[in-house]
């Protein structure tokens, strides 16, 4: 999918791509200007001390910490959501990165995890950022076969779920729950026909990290959920589709504001019965 947005995006217009491997989807383009941009070492440092107001050392450490996670592809945020302690994490893409971060937040203790992200529609009716909530998950992913027999099902913890279906209502987001079919990569040459074939079979949407994330979950006795902003409606052109989320006001822009809204009060909602 992305690779087909990137392609017609750069026939149609003038734009800029961050990210999405679009120099290597666009290499063939004379007229495809790739660009790297860095910050020098000195200016890094003098930005860190004005903005976090630190001494220079201090800069020196919190940039040090800072590659050391982006290197890594795991960007961490941590705070607090209604009292309830909160840690965002990044997860890159695919079963096999999620599954790396759902084990190392297994090791240091975390109980309860909600993916968000984004997705592809796999059924009509279904809008942009509308959300997804699943109750299980195809695996048709590497990561989890990695784990278990495909006979063992990758669903998601039956309570957590239900909070996010609760909090989703009185939010009023609109969602909604089914399966969720996790691939293994966008960019082979059966996608369209695979797509078809498990939206014939009542998949509500496609993405490629919720089956580890369930699976590998369950196994480590965390509870999970999984939550996914539809970013391109089900048998209409991709390109227009994912072009949304450059709106700020855009309805993608909006479920993913939704999807982190809906999570954080799942989260405080278990944390309020785990109380009582």
């Amino acid at each position: 999918i992305q690779t087909e947005v990137v392609k017609k995006l750069a026939e149609r217009t003038s734009c800029v791509i961050i990210g999405r491997c679009s120099d290597y989807i666009l290499k063939d383009r004379k007229d495809c200007l790739n660009v790297f941009i860095y910050a020098p070492d000195d200016v890094r440092i003098q930005t860190v001390m004005e903005e976090q107001r630190v001494s220079e050392e201090q800069a020196r450490e919190l940039i040090e910490q800072n590659d050391k996670m982006l290197h890594a592809r795991y960007k961490q945020m941590t705070g607090t959501y209604r009292g309830v302690p909160i840690l965002a994490v990044s997860t890159g893409i695919g079963g096999s990165s999620a599954g790396i971060c759902v084990e190392e937040l297994h090791n240091i203790g975390v109980e309860a995890a909600i993916r968000i992200g984004s997705c592809g529609a796999l059924q009509k009716g279904i809008g942009l950022g509308e959300l997804i909530l699943g109750c299980g998950a195809i695996r048709d992913d590497g990561a989890s076969k990695a784990y278990v027999h495909t006979e063992y099902p990758a669903v998601a913890d039956y309570r957590l779920l239900g909070f996010c279906v609760d909090a989703a209502k009185d939010l009023g987001c609109r969602s909604h729950v089914g399966i969720i079919h996790s691939h293994e990569s966008f960019y082979h040459e059966e996608n369209d026909a695979e797509s078809a074939y498990w939206s014939r079979k009542g998949a509500l949407g496609a993405d490629m990290e919720s089956a580890a994330l369930f699976t590998i979950g369950r196994l480590r006795g965390m509870k999970t959920a999984s939550i996914l902003n539809n970013v391109v409606v089900y048998g209409e052109d991709t390109a227009d589709a994912i072009g949304g989320y450059v709106d700020g006001e855009s309805l993608t822009a909006c479920g993913e504001q939704n999807e982190i809204r809906v999570a954080l009060e799942a989260l405080y909602r278990l944390e309020q019965e785990r109380g009582q």
